[in-house]
């Protein structure tokens, strides 16, 4: 399995997928990234922005606008995506 791409200057990649009490989280905010790996290491197969949250604690499903298509679509996340949480000021809230 490859690592996640390097973050960028004005972004932050923050693993959000983990185990609590033998099951797994994630937790995002409108405006972070999603990114699904590809099947090769270091390639990025789909990647979007969440514009919608289901829960109000941040979990899955998401509504995603790809970048590829502009589509927005109900995206629940398997183990080979992560969120990438944007960093715009000093209100940041890393995943627990």
């Amino acid at each position: 399995m490859s690592a996640p791409a390097p973050a960028k200057n004005n972004d932050q990649a923050v693993p959000s997928t983990g185990s609590e009490a033998g099951g797994t989280w994630m937790r995002a905010r409108v405006g972070d990234e999603i990114v699904v790996r590809g099947t090769a290491a270091g390639v990025i197969a789909r990647d979007g922005e969440i514009v919608g949250l289901r829960h109000p604690d941040g979990g899955p499903p998401y509504d995603v606008r790809w970048a590829d298509s502009g589509r927005v679509t109900l995206y629940f996340p398997g183990p080979d995506a992560y969120i990438r949480h944007l960093v715009t000021g000093g209100d940041h809230v890393p995943a627990r």
